[in-house]
């Protein structure tokens, strides 16, 4: 038996505002993921806020699978040096 991938477009344009995932088939047939928060859906074109603060631009046409995913959970500061040379326990 083989894998089937099960995909869903799960985003709408009333979903602008939340961290979204899309999945869009590229012209010579690749895919390309990008995760983001939905900043708008007008005329065709979907456009995601990226983490770093660039806009990515998609036709909605393009876009094969979405989903909302949770927000990014903020960075983590690294452990303070115990001095010690030796990892933090």
């Amino acid at each position: 038996m083989g894998y089937v991938a099960r995909l869903a477009n799960t985003v709408t344009p009333q979903d602008v505002g939340r961290r979204v995932t899309l999945r869009n088939r590229l012209p010579d047939g690749r895919f390309r993921d990008i995760v983001g928060v939905l900043e708008s859906w007008e005329d065709g074109v979907i456009r995601v806020r990226r983490r770093d603060g660039e806009t990515a631009a998609v036709e909605a046409r393009d876009v094969v699978a979405s989903r909302i995913v949770p927000q990014h959970p903020p960075r983590r500061r690294g452990r303070p040096d115990t001095g010690r040379g030796d990892p933090a326990p």
